[in-house]
């Protein structure tokens, strides 16, 4: 993939090569979720987290004894045909010693609003793991640009620590620094629907569009790994541990599952990606690592956007 050298301007002192960050406040918020959670989550929630929310069960009167099957009974109230999801949001007790009567405690939950969930308590004392649930339509976010908005859908399931970074990115009023610097397209190499030419080079170019998050003069908690699909045409995932991100134009089988994908751009705005990559660039070397930068980096502003319907296929495999 290769990564940016570091820039000389102060704004830009991270390592750019994939996009992501925020400002002082929220860095701050999320730093006191991040700090307690461990590296890994396998059920696919973040523990040490409590959230709040209307009950629609229960926990006292209903248990499992994993996380995973407490968030199966969220998903199940959430068919995704009549509307939004009677459960959005899923809170466990799994930690035998810490909770001890209130182990297996499965509490379903409702928030008054998915992208801004109701948080109780955060830290060391907590004995709960939390997890939300998005339905059809819900949980897209937009990535907002001067060539078009990118209707962005987020994946709580497999990436949870990563979209609740997304959320908080949603209460600041801009962030500035964030941007798209390289384009990269598909070239002779991956047809339009992403699929790798049979013998040919898997780059460059690598059928990206690469940029940052990180605003200018905040500090960033690295997101740890967290499992999720493949690299796809239209996944959006994280370089390393963010703040840089990348969109991709094309299904990259071959980068296995080196990057966390937290997301992905609804088909019908891959066209905005596209465009993106078609800019004028300069050639640059990022580690030994032939890229193309963008003569003119793209500004972009993350939206909160309201539910929408269409095409929902986003290649989550």
């Amino acid at each position: 993939m290769g990564r940016r050298q570091n820039d000389s301007e102060p704004s830009r002192f991270i390592s750019l090569t994939l996009l992501l960050a925020g400002l002082i406040s929220c860095a701050l918020v999320y730093t006191v979720l991040f700090v307690v959670l461990n590296p890994y989550i396998s059920s696919k929630g973040i523990e040490k987290l409590e959230l709040w929310g209307a009950a629609v069960k229960w926990g006292s009167d209903f248990k499992f004894n994993s996380s995973k099957k407490c968030c199966q009974a969220c998903k199940a109230m959430c068919t995704g045909i009549d509307g939004p999801c009677l459960c959005d949001t899923w809170v466990f007790c799994g930690n035998k010693k810490g909770c001890g009567s209130k182990f297996g405690e499965c509490w379903l939950k409702k928030q008054k609003d998915v992208l801004a969930p109701d948080r109780q308590e955060a830290g060391d004392p907590v004995i709960w793991t939390s997890g939300i649930i998005f339905g059809k339509g819900e949980g897209i976010v937009g990535l907002e640009t001067e060539y078009g908005t990118l209707h962005i859908k987020l994946f709580p399931d497999c990436a949870p620590h990563s979209v609740a970074y997304i959320l908080e990115l949603l209460t600041l009023r801009h962030c500035a620094g964030c941007q798209f610097y390289r384009a990269e397209g598909r070239g002779q190499l991956w047809d339009s629907e992403g699929n790798h030419i049979v013998k040919a080079p898997f780059g460059p170019p690598f059928a990206i569009i690469q940029g940052t998050l990180e605003a200018q003069g905040t500090s960033f908690v690295k997101i740890p790994p967290e499992e999720c699909p493949h690299i796809r045409r239209g996944s959006v995932a994280w370089v390393s541990s963010g703040p840089e991100f990348f969109i991709s134009l094309a299904n990259h089988q071959e980068w296995k599952k080196a990057y966390t994908v937290f997301g992905s751009v609804l088909p019908e705005d891959m066209r905005i990606a596209e465009k993106i990559a078609q800019l004028p660039t300069k050639s640059d070397v990022w580690n030994n690592i032939n890229v193309s930068v963008l003569e003119k980096p793209v500004p972009l502003v993350v939206r909160r956007l309201k539910p929408r319907q269409g095409n929902l296929n986003t290649n989550l495999k």
